[in-house]
């Protein structure tokens, strides 16, 4: 058994450290990000905005885009008024970056504002997108429209909500 360890320990590097490893693998990627997105793509990718699920949402959008990644957003609406937005993703770094842009531009917005938030505002506001990741934005907003969209089927008569769709 103490030969087995021996050997094994053999091929380890003495100065071998685990968590050191992980944050170099970290720190590379992060910078080969910066490489290739914005630098407000990388911040809300490393630390999105308005992330998680909303009890008792007015609306809710879900879409699953053509890369299979899903995005859900969940609004609070008051007067028309988008008062709330939180959003949620199975997706990469650029579907976390446009989910968290799409529902801070939401925030505050009158619907019919709201419904102006396109693919091209969204790649705007960050500073643009690699082209084969541009379809992020375009999931963001439409995610967005499918959550202002059950907002208004349910406007009017609430109660309908409860006995789903």
């Amino acid at each position: 058994m103490s030969e087995e360890w021996d050997i094994i320990n053999m091929d380890r590097d003495d100065n071998s450290d685990p968590d050191k490893m992980i944050e170099e693998m970290r720190a590379s990627i992060i910078e080969d990000a910066r490489e290739t997105f914005s630098e407000e793509v990388v911040k809300r990718w490393l630390n999105p905005k308005n992330i998680g699920k909303m009890e008792a949402p007015d609306g809710v959008g879900r879409i699953t885009g053509p890369c299979g990644d899903t995005m859900e957003i969940f609004l609070k609406i008051r007067n028309d008024r988008i008062t709330n937005a939180f959003f949620m993703t199975d997706g990469c770094g650029t579907t976390i970056a446009t989910g968290s842009m799409v529902t801070d531009l939401a925030t505050g917005k009158e619907i019919k504002e709201a419904l102006k938030i396109s693919q091209e505002v969204i790649l705007d506001a960050l500073g643009g997108l690699p082209e084969d990741s541009k379809h992020c934005a375009l999931l963001a907003s439409n995610t967005l429209k499918e959550a202002i969209k059950d907002y208004l089927a349910y406007k009017s008569d609430p109660w309908k909500r409860s006995y789903g769709k």
